[in-house]
Formats: structure tokens, sequence, C-alpha cells
């Protein structure tokens, strides 16, 4: 019975202990939370106004004529803190989730344009630009097989227009490509370049992608020779492409022909029309 009360007792629970505060301290510590408070919250009601249409800010009583060259500074400024952060919190050891055959769903083709001819891919050739030996690579399917150990993994590929899908793939990891042929020490980017990729009416049309190369040697992102056990089809970027399940899916170029290292940021395709450069998930 005793030790069923010490245990009750042991259980049981206590009395806060009492912590005294100088009442200075209090005032102070409130009024500076309320005005740090009340500056995010005038800021966040400017940016957003920044952003309605003019005849809504006529009613709400907002003469001053906001220009679109205004609204464009504040939702790139938001954007690149956005990028810094993502690109801040990146860390090699973190890994995406990863699944099972079974969870595997269906992935649509969704090349920015119209899917290229299959006749290109007879002729195919991967292009590697500044490397540390000051040569111009370029490569066949055949040799990137044969030189390269293959790498499985069942990811998501999530696309900023907000569908997603698991997908099975297999290739070879970036990194070890730039083990094998490093670029010049000072690099710190890669211009991904797809030159096969066609606009809507299917003329040629340049498509190129920035990428840090961080991200680049993470151990997940592959330039992918096959999915769902099978050589890639045209659909899906065919004879390679890139797979980098910690970026969005715009990031993740189909059919890529050129690579080039450099230490400033390349232009990147989508971010010249307003989207993220970084696209970290």
């Amino acid at each position: 019975m005793n030790r069923v009360k010490k245990l009750q007792s042991f259980l049981g629970e206590r009395p806060l202990a009492a912590v005294e505060t100088d009442p200075r301290i209090l005032r102070h510590q409130g009024r500076r939370d309320f005005l740090v408070f009340g500056a995010g919250a005038l800021a966040a009601l400017a940016g957003g106004g920044l952003l309605l249409p003019q005849d809504t800010l006529s009613r709400m009583g907002m003469r001053r004529r906001t220009d679109s060259s205004a609204k464009e500074w504040f939702l790139n400024k938001a954007l690149r803190i956005d990028d810094d952060v993502a690109e801040a919190l990146y860390s090699a050891n973190r890994s995406v989730p990863t699944y099972s055959k079974s969870e595997i769903t269906p992935l649509k083709n969704n090349y920015n344009g119209s899917t290229p001819d299959p006749a290109y891919v007879s002729g195919w050739n991967l292009s590697l630009g500044g490397l540390a030996s000051g040569l111009s690579i370029s490569l066949d399917i055949r040799s990137l097989l044969t030189r390269f150990s293959m790498h499985e993994q069942i990811t998501r590929l999530v696309c900023v227009e907000g569908w997603s899908a698991i997908a099975w793939w297999a290739g070879l990891r970036f990194d070890e490509l730039i083990r094998a042929y490093p670029p010049l020490s000072q690099a710190k980017w890669a211009r991904v370049e797809s030159s096969v990729n066609l606009d809507a009416s299917g003329n040629p049309e340049p498509y190129f992608m920035s990428l840090d190369l961080a991200t680049a040697r993470h151990s997940q992102t592959l330039l992918a020779t096959h999915f769902n056990g099978q050589p890639l089809t045209v659909d899906h970027g065919a004879p390679l492409r890139l797979l980098v399940p910690v970026k969005l899916g715009l990031k993740n170029v189909k059919a890529i022909t050129k690579i080039t290292y450099s230490a400033e940021e390349p232009r990147d395709y989508w971010a010249e029309r307003g989207y993220s450069r970084y696209d970290g998930i």
C-alpha cells in the first residue's frame, strides 16, 4: 500500500513553481512584441495592397495609383527572399521520401511545348563545358550506360502547377559525372540545356535552366536513363533527363543535351518569366 501511495505521489501533478519578474521588464517586452507585430502587420497590408486591382484600391479610398513596375518589384523581392531562405535551409544530408513500387502513380507527359520527334534520339550526344581540363567533352548514351553505375529510386515529382506523381527512375548520379569530368574549381553553377525543346507550334525554342552544384551533387539527383524499368521514352525525356527530387518539376529538364559549368549564376528560362530561380521543396 505504501508503495502504491509513493507511486501516486511521484506521478501526481505538481504545482508550478512561481517565477518573479520585474514588472518593468514585462512592460518593455510587451511593448516590443506589440511594435514588432504591428510593423509586420502593416508591412503585410502594404504589400498586399500593391497586389489589389486599382478599382478595389479606389473603393477603399486609396487614390494613389500603383503601377505594374511597383507590383513587379514587390513580387520579385518576396520571391528572392523565399529563394534565399530555401537555399539557406538546403542540406546535402536531407533526402526526400522514397516509396515502394505499389505506391507508383501515373506520370503525364508535361513538356513545355510540343513533344519532339523521336528521330533526334539516334544522333543524340551530351556536351560538357566549363571543365577544369579546358576541354569540351561529348558523350553518347552508350558511353554513359557503360561507364557509370546505375542507381534506382522511387520518388515524388512535384510540379509547380500543383500536381505531383510518384515514379520509378534509374540513372547515373550527377555527382559521379561531376567527379569523372570535374568542372572549373570556381564553378558553383550548371547551365542545363535541352536543344530539342519545341514551342506549342512545333518551332525550335531554346530551353535552359540553372542548377546550383550543391544540389547537383545531392545523392538523389540523377541523370535518368530509365523510367519504370524501361529506357526513357520521348514523352519522358529520352535518352537522358535530369531528375532533381529536391526541386520542383520545372528544374527536371527533359532530353538534356548540354551541361556547362560556371562561377556565376547562368540564365534560367523560367526565372526570366517570373518564376523562382531556386525552386527548392
